[in-house]
């Protein structure tokens, strides 16, 4: 088992009050599995994929990533974990409008002085159909295209988990699909796949499929 967590709870306070945006949230993720959640906005989604990654400490639960825990990891070691074992594509656009689009997907292997890994890079692009673009800046890309570079960038340290937070949100029907495709293959290589959305469609791709729903997974 790639990842495993349990009873994972997680509360906010606002303006006194306080909420639960997770509440008892228990899931495995195994090698090669494509797992959807769908849900809608403000259903808790963004913040378990967040805690899942590392990103944000829960209440209460726990979570197992390659058999060690996360309460007993540094913050070091967690960006470690993301750096070499984890892909992240988040929500919306993150590429940087500074750098081209093979710098964009190098920037992670860069900034963990991993070496050079120009050549991997350029096959990740040619792989989600970016090649040619290679030396382009994202202000000449289309927004599916920006999406397929942190897609790339995600899966440059060959991570044996992707995580995505809804990566077809702001792109077409043929555009996600092409992404959904990247996905399954990805999967079918032996990579797990997690990915949260509120579209059915990219949903349909998964093999294991979830709702969630204030908080909880359904």
């Amino acid at each position: 088992m790639i990842l495993e967590a349990s009873g994972i709870k997680k509360e906010y306070i606002r303006a006194g009050n306080s909420f639960w945006a997770l509440n008892d949230v228990s899931l495995s993720v195994d090698e090669g599995e494509f797992i959807c959640i769908v849900g809608r906005s403000g259903s808790g989604k963004t913040t378990l994929l967040n805690i899942l990654a590392g990103l944000l400490t829960p209440t209460s639960g726990s979570v197992y990533f390659e058999g060690r825990e996360y309460s007993g990891l540094s913050d070091c070691e967690l960006s470690g974990m993301r750096s070499t074992r984890l892909g992240y594509i988040m929500q919306g656009q993150t590429v940087l409008p500074n750098f081209t689009v093979l710098q964009n997907t190098l920037i992670p292997h860069v900034l963990a002085d991993r070496g050079d890994a120009a050549e991997a890079a350029m096959s990740l692009l040619e792989q989600v159909g970016l090649a040619h673009l290679a030396g382009q800046y994202p202000s000449s890309l289309s927004g599916g295209e920006l999406r397929r570079v942190s897609i790339a960038r995600a899966l440059l340290s060959s991570p044996v988990l992707l995580i995505a937070d809804e990566p077809t949100g702001d792109l077409d029907e043929e555009t996600a699909g092409e992404i959904m495709r990247i996905f399954t293959s990805v999967s079918k290589k032996g990579t797990a796949v997690l990915m949260v959305t509120h579209d059915m469609n990219s949903a349909a791709f998964g093999t294991r499929s979830y709702r969630m729903a204030s908080g909880q997974l359904l």
